[in-house]
């Protein structure tokens, strides 16, 4: 019955990874504790970068959502070599083989691979920004705060985590036109990558996370509706 499943919903506390994921189900009565955002051995793994190629960087999964179609497009329209730095699953290979592969053979364009994580520290690090204008509201992306943590900069769309991720005109942009992506491009050298570095490091690191963790579940054990 309804009352069954109501209760279901409210008994156990839920801890979510950004508060945007909450959206899509902000019609059900669910028992939400705390949000804790995904964190990373930033520190460690990967190291400021001088951002001196002028290069910008797609970097992720090749499909429709990761927009890489546009983000070429946008980086193309700047003037601003871009390198694709993606793997390419199954169920994207008729997509990479339509959109993406006829866009690989212009000048600015440049074709890379996956990357493992040493590599993409000297790629990000070496970059003038992370260009993935996402088109679908991601509930949080690992791939933002890896780039903000090399000091790179983020271009993206305000979509699902991303604001509470890049702050704007600090970390990066969320535009949401494709006039506000091309300015981006030409204007996030002007950005502190210190300042990305350093916030990445404060905000999404693994001990950030493990301590949201321990707060939410000492909330529970201490019969707290919602956590501190």
């Amino acid at each position: 019955s309804s009352g069954r499943r109501s209760r279901a919903l409210t008994r156990w506390p839920l801890v979510s990874i950004s508060d945007a994921q909450r959206r899509p189900v902000s019609d059900l009565d669910l028992n939400w504790l705390a949000t804790v955002h995904n964190g990373l051995d930033l520190a460690s793994t990967y190291s400021l970068g001088p951002g001196d190629a002028g290069h910008l960087v797609f970097l992720g999964r090749i499909a429709p959502e990761k927009n890489p179609v546009l983000a070429i497009r946008m980086a193309i329209q700047a003037g601003v070599p871009i390198k694709i730095a993606a793997r390419i699953d199954r169920a994207d290979e008729e997509y990479f083989e339509s959109q993406v592969r006829p866009m690989l053979s212009h000048p600015l364009v440049e074709w890379i691979g996956e990357q493992d994580d040493r590599a993409k520290n000297e790629l990000l690090g070496s970059a003038r920004a992370l260009l993935m204008p996402v088109d679908w509201d991601e509930p949080f992306g690992l791939t933002f705060i890896e780039a903000l943590a090399c000091g790179t900069p983020v271009i993206s769309s305000p979509r699902g985590s991303l604001p509470e991720i890049v702050r704007h005109g600090l970390d990066g942009f969320l535009c949401n036109d494709e006039e506000a992506l091309v300015r981006a491009c030409r204007e996030v050298v002007k950005l502190d990558r210190h300042s990305c570095r350093q916030g990445a490091l404060e905000r999404f690191s693994s001990q950030r996370m493990v301590e949201g963790y321990e707060r939410a579940y000492s909330a529970v054990l201490a019969g707290d509706s919602v956590a501190a």
